[in-house]
């Protein structure tokens, strides 16, 4: 009997490079099947329904949260973002993995409704890597950056809640150690 195929979710404080490790991963991996999120938020240049997201107005998502349709979800910057779960059930079922790209707080949701997942988190290589990376950017006002630092030092004090932790100190070697843990 081979072992049923996990939900695999990553995590961690904003900048750590998340969505760079999984677009890596989805390269080199198209196998692995990456969740779409619902949310509220307009799309951005580029973005299509159904690909990167799937956006709905304030009261589908009302809809979608009332009929118990999302694994998790959560309010990020005056947006909501969640994991539709038929989706990830049905994929689950036919024997694939499955790996989601969330937040802490969707992270402790799924740890709620899936205690099967496995809850992967992607630290910096260092707090002050971290606030290169947000602060570097160079797009943002000082008091934007500063809110995004507290919440990243919540988000690190989170660490010891998850089974695995990845440190993000290179791309390739992160993404071949989430493979491991997918497969």
């Amino acid at each position: 009997m081979t072992d049923r195929p996990r939900l695999t979710v990553l995590s961690g404080p904003s900048g750590v490079g998340k969505s760079t490790v999984v677009a890596h991963l989805r390269k080199a991996h198209p196998e692995v099947w990456l969740s779409v999120s619902a949310t509220t938020r307009k799309p951005r240049p580029g973005e299509r329904h159904g690909v990167q997201y799937y956006f709905v107005d304030d009261e589908e998502f009302d809809k979608l949260v009332a009929n118990g349709e999302l694994l998790e979800w959560a309010e990020f910057a005056g947006n909501r973002y969640g994991t539709p779960r038929r989706a990830v059930l049905h994929r689950l079922e036919a024997g694939g993995p499955v790996l989601l790209e969330i937040d802490l707080q969707g992270a402790r949701q799924i740890r709620e409704s899936m205690p099967e997942a496995r809850l992967v988190f992607l630290a910096p290589p260092s707090w002050e890597e971290l606030v290169r990376r947000l602060t570097g950017r160079g797009t943002e006002p000082p008091e934007v950056i500063e809110r995004r630092l507290d919440a990243a030092r919540t988000e690190l004090a989170a660490e010891p809640e998850f089974d695995v932790t990845l440190v993000n100190t290179s791309v390739e070697d992160v993404v071949s150690e989430l493979l491991a843990l997918i497969r």
